[in-house]
């Protein structure tokens, strides 16, 4: 980072235009990173894009995140701007749910292999992508957590099984790693008392839900064994996280719980992630969020910042959590919400061409699992866009959807090109976003304006589109209307059901609200968690815990701003 500050202060000093990535303040989920086309055995047949089961760590003051199945992994001087990373050998190929640590002048890395043997690799030049490996003592463990203490001890967690608790063992550091033969079984799910836990799309499943991914964070002298439920291909995957004096225990269930979760908005779920300390010893959570279209274990990568409060319970800020926030190295905001709203939700869209049932109204619906697909992947396709009032753009995002992409692997030279425009009146345009000399892949494109815009119309401009088609989940416009907030919710209920894991709540309908924000937790100044609704005045929430008070506030919301919260209402 250096460097690019040097570059902005001779920039400021000499009146240069700096590129827009130089200029970006912002970012949006989910992380825009150049994905790898999957190859699973069972789904050598179906191309799909995926990013699931992030292991981030810091390395001598730059990031290295580990993604599953990706070939490689992702370099960044920032936790903004991310690099792929081709490494010279073999050993990142088949990666599957992977661990990763810094110890004094390495970073440790291995994968989970539930029937086989395991290396753990290490190199003190990541960036390099050159690694050695130790044999293979580590045997049959699937989703691994690699943690080394301050004390030089070594452990290894590990667990994704729907009936199996988290492990934990001690590891010989000076042998390789060689593994104790004592295992510890650590703590399971108890979705019988803890409705998050539950499986299904909203945890309406009575099926038994997966504990997996365990990551440890030790701050302030205490443990923080993170996990992940109910399963991977739903809305309501989370991060839960129990605490210990101890790394193998006994552990304790936080009240808080879960402490990483995302059900509503464009881009769902929160689970199997990582905690990793950034810029300004800020923590920073990274997490595993669901598409599920294609095959179940389409994913993405999503980032949030984390916390510790007064009373050391961690919780992760997921609050607007698909809408543009503030950067890790923005000084005094960094992780905070930028208060640019979402100006593109069911606006009305035309389109060059459609295909059957993937209309062009699909990228304003807010829903990732929906798309507009074109008939032809050329440089003729258009979609034009009614914001039906002059508002401020302040940034825009594309959201592309492997339609029948015929990919696979990891492909070398993929780009997409586009140009978005912007007018008042529909037919003088200027041009927004330019990437019509591109040579980047983004999958979830998030341009910040140098400078915002007043605009009514927005035109989308396909150049070129590397898959077979071009098909977008989400064509998202962020900034501000120019008239007034949304009222303040009337009349909020929260019914707390005989099932104590459940409770129905509605409010009357705020005028010219676009959607709400139901927030929860178990103190009045301690409502962490959130979920965003769209033109709904009810939630029937299943993700309360047995035996815990909550209190609730719900705020309405609309392109101009925020309503003031509800007071809150305490449920025993």
């Amino acid at each position: 980072m250096k460097i690019l500050n040097i570059t902005l202060i001779l920039a400021l000093l000499l009146g240069i235009s700096l590129p827009a990535q130089a200029q970006q303040k912002t970012w949006c989920n989910p992380v825009d990173i150049d994905y790898t086309y999957m190859i699973y055995d069972a789904h050598k047949d179906i191309s799909y894009r995926s990013g699931a089961d992030p292991a981030v760590v810091e390395f001598r003051n730059e990031y290295y995140m580990f993604v599953t199945r990706s070939m490689g992994y992702w370099h960044s001087e920032d936790l903004l701007h991310w690099d792929f990373v081709k490494p010279e050998d073999w050993y990142f190929q088949g990666s599957n749910a992977p661990a990763a640590f810094n110890y004094k002048d390495s970073v440790l890395y291995m994968t989970g292999h539930p029937s086989g043997s395991m290396s753990v690799l290490y190199s003190d030049d990541p960036a390099s992508g050159k690694w050695e490996a130790t044999p293979s003592i580590l045997h049959r463990l699937q989703d691994p957590a690699l943690f080394i203490d301050d004390d030089g001890q070594a452990y290894m967690f590990w667990e994704s099984s729907n009936v199996d608790p988290v492990h934990g063992k001690k590891l010989d550091k000076n042998h390789r790693f060689r593994p104790s033969d004592s295992i510890v079984g650590l703590f399971n799910l108890e979705a019988q008392k803890h409705g998050w836990e539950r499986f299904g799309e909203n945890h309406s499943d009575s099926s038994r839900g997966w504990i997996e991914g365990p990551w440890m964070t030790k701050h302030n002298g205490t443990y923080y064994l993170q996990y992940a439920a109910p399963g991977t291909q739903f809305n309501i995957y989370a991060d839960g996280v129990y605490t210990s004096d101890d790394p193998l225990g006994p552990y304790e269930y936080a009240p808080n719980n879960p402490v990483s979760y995302k059900p509503g908005g464009f881009a769902n779920g929160a689970g199997h992630g990582s905690t990793v300390k950034g810029p300004r010893d800020n923590y920073w959570h990274f997490a595993t969020s669901s598409i599920s279209v294609n095959v179940r274990w389409e994913r993405r990568i999503m980032m949030f910042r984390s916390h510790f409060d007064e009373d050391g319970l961690m919780h992760t800020n997921t609050y607007f959590g698909d809408y543009p926030h503030y950067a890790p190295l923005v000084h005094g905001k960094a992780g905070k919400f930028t208060g640019w709203m979402l100006l593109s939700y069911d606006k009305p869209v035309q389109a060059s061409s459609s295909l059957q049932d993937h209309g062009p109204g699909k990228v304003v619906d807010e829903n990732i699992r929906s798309f507009w697909v074109a008939q032809e992947n050329n440089d003729r396709q258009w979609l034009k866009m009614d914001l039906e009032k002059p508002v401020k753009v302040h940034a825009t995002q594309v959201n592309y959807h492997d339609y029948k992409s015929d990919k696979y692997g990891r492909i070398p030279g993929l780009y997409h090109r586009y140009v978005i425009e912007g007018s008042k009146d529909g037919e003088n345009w200027t041009t927004l976003v330019d990437k019509s000399d591109s040579y980047e892949d983004p999958p979830n494109d998030y341009p910040e304006l140098a400078e915002p815009q007043t605009v009514r119309y927005i035109r989308f401009k396909n150049i070129h589109c590397p898959t077979r088609n071009l098909a977008i989940s989400g064509l998202r416009i962020f900034g501000r209307g120019q008239g007034n907030p949304p009222d303040k919710v009337e009349n909020l209920q929260v019914d707390r059901l005989k099932d104590r894991r459940e409770a129905n709540i509605k409010w009357e309908p705020s005028e010219d609200a676009q959607g709400y924000n139901v927030l929860w937790g178990i103190a009045p100044d301690k409502l962490y968690n959130s979920w965003m609704v769209y033109d709904k005045s009810r939630l029937n929430l299943r993700a309360l815990s047995v035996g815990q008070s909550y209190y609730f506030k719900v705020e309405a919301f609309n392109e101009n701003g925020i309503s003031d919260r509800t007071p809150a209402i305490k449920v025993e």
